[in-house]
């Protein structure tokens, strides 16, 4: 059963870092895609940043990049988000999330809050 889970969210002011994490568990994720949607209050879920899980192919979405860096760390099997230069509208809450390339099949940490205040 795949399993993930975040953690590392929380409050940083507008210009701050912070880092969350997604420990993975209950397969072979080198034919998976991982990476983060977040969804601020009423908006939809929207896609930040993805990495190919071998090879560390990664995409950003416009909004994020060069502000924040998405990477793994095989041995603990855990994908991290860097966020830099945090604004305001970074105000949301973050989900992991793995995907297969083959299969196609999703599965969804339970989310985690990151709040900037300004």
């Amino acid at each position: 059963q795949v399993q993930l889970v975040e953690s590392g969210g929380g409050l940083a002011q507008a210009g701050g870092s912070l880092r969350l994490s997604c420990a993975v568990s209950g397969s072979t994720f080198s034919s998976y895609r991982m990476g983060w949607y977040r969804q601020a209050p009423g908006k939809e879920r929207a896609f930040v940043a993805s990495i190919i899980w071998s090879g560390g192919v990664t995409g950003y979405a416009d909004s994020v990049k060069g502000r924040f860096t998405i990477s793994r760390d095989n041995a603990k099997n855990t994908v991290y988000l860097q966020m830099n230069s945090l604004e305001a509208e970074d105000t949301a809450i973050y989900y992991c999330y793995a995907e297969g390339l083959v299969t196609r099949r999703q599965y969804w940490g339970q989310g985690a809050q990151v709040t900037v205040s300004s």
